[in-house]
């Protein structure tokens, strides 16, 4: 193992987001297995939310059942492993909330969740499986929304108290 990998693994036990991560593989009855670079294979994982079919917490690679076969595919193993570090530098846990707002941002940008994700592109979006779609205009987006959901406006009914 690699200085830098094994910095990766001292950073997300100490973080604590790879104990969360093998609390997670155990509370949902994942097979746990070693896998390379210092990372651990969450394979046969079940539960509906993420819907992706691989995932990462701190150095544990989740894996739904289509992809639990004997070896993970070289490059969606490398996008996860990607992420385990991305956990490492964003000191644990704190990832999640910074993808979900990445996500969101992505999403309002594209209409995917991954496109315009800052952790997903660092991590190669086809690697993980995405496709990059392009871009769109901000304010149409915005508009459109704010018509579907006009915002509350407060109105003067003459009562006063």
């Amino acid at each position: 193992m690699e200085n830098r990998e094994r910095l990766r693994q001292v950073c997300n036990a100490i973080n604590l987001s790879t104990l969360s991560g093998l609390g997670l593989a155990r509370a949902t009855g994942c097979e746990i297995a070693r896998g390379p670079r210092g990372l651990i294979l969450a394979r046969f994982y079940r539960p509906a939310l993420p819907k992706a079919g691989a995932f990462t917490v701190g150095n544990v690679i989740f894996f739904r059942p289509s992809l639990s076969g004997a070896e993970p595919r070289r490059e969606l193993l490398s996008h996860e492993e990607t992420h385990a570090t991305q956990y490492a530098w964003c000191l644990g846990l704190p990832f999640l909330p910074l993808y979900f707002l990445a996500a969101g941002y992505s999403l309002l940008r594209t209409g995917d969740p991954a496109s315009r994700n800052v952790f997903e592109r660092g991590a190669n979006l086809q690697a993980g499986g995405y496709l990059e779609r392009p871009t769109r205009k901000l304010l149409p987006v915005i508009a459109a929304r704010l018509r579907r959901h006009p915002v509350a406006t407060p109105t003067s009914s003459g009562d006063t108290q």
